[in-house]
């Protein structure tokens, strides 16, 4: 472990270097930049909130906020994973020449999503002081699903990365998937209008976990109980071994399928 830990510090520099990277290529020749971080998530909030709000009706309280809390929590499983995912294939070049601990690639991704996901953070904090809505105490344990989610979706990202370098066609699965995972999410409805038999799946979800948690914090003003931390907690143990131990145990035929 000390030497995994010494590793790391030698090429912390770098790690920096290919999140600045990310972040560049990302908004390149955009005049907005990095601003449309804020921008994205509030006017979809703004399209979403008019349909649903008029076109369905749900009967949800401050109805802006509980969408745009949905989309804080599962834009980020989705943006982080697929550029995961990525990351291998997308630096072949540079794996081909020198030497970098793989893994570096992956969380380079995670941490670029990670300041996209600060920014979302920003906007629905704007959106909730200019509807007025009470920030709560609880606020500041938003860290703490949110915490739980990065690390989720950081051993997502190690399994996928692992799995793209062999298998192609798992990008456009994962695309489907992902579709599919977004209605089984609550972002944009509430769980009270779903059939019991409905309410257990979309419970299987470990992003409804995290969402519930944290809008618990956010719009509930209440604690997230004991029981669903625990389950949090259990669920990103899993993601991050299983990523792990699919990561190390391919990464040296790597350069092989590049």
């Amino acid at each position: 472990m000390p030497a995994y830990i010494q590793n790391f510090i030698r090429f912390r520099p770098l790690l920096s270097e290919l999140i600045a990277r990310d972040i560049k290529i990302k908004y390149r020749r955009s005049v907005l930049g990095v601003l449309w971080t804020l921008l994205n998530p509030l006017m979809m909030m703004i399209v979403l909130s008019i349909v649903f709000s008029n076109l369905f009706k749900f009967n949800v309280e401050n109805f802006p906020i509980y969408l745009l809390s949905g989309q804080v929590i599962f834009n980020f499983y989705s943006d982080s994973t697929n550029t995961a995912m990525n990351s291998i294939l997308g630096s072949a070049s540079l794996i081909k020449k020198v030497y970098i601990p793989k893994y570096l690639f992956v969380l380079s991704r995670i941490c670029s999503s990670v300041i996209n996901l600060a920014a979302s953070f920003s906007a629905l904090l704007l959106v909730m002081t200019a509807m007025r809505v009470e920030l709560h105490y609880t606020i500041v344990l938003a860290f703490v699903p949110i915490l739980l989610l990065v690390t989720f979706s950081l051993g997502v990202g190690l399994f996928l990365s692992a799995l793209v370098v062999k298998f192609r066609d798992v990008m456009h699965l994962y695309s489907v998937f992902v579709t599919a995972l977004m209605y089984l999410t609550p972002v944009i409805y509430p769980m009270s209008i779903l059939p019991s038999w409905m309410v257990t799946i979309v419970k299987l979800n470990p992003l409804t976990n995290y969402l519930t948690m944290f809008r618990n914090v956010m719009m509930n003003h209440t604690v997230f109980r004991i029981s669903d931390l625990l389950i949090g907690i259990l669920e990103a143990g899993i993601a991050m071994f299983i990523g792990l131990f699919v990561f190390y145990r391919n990464q040296d035929t790597f350069i092989l399928n590049l």
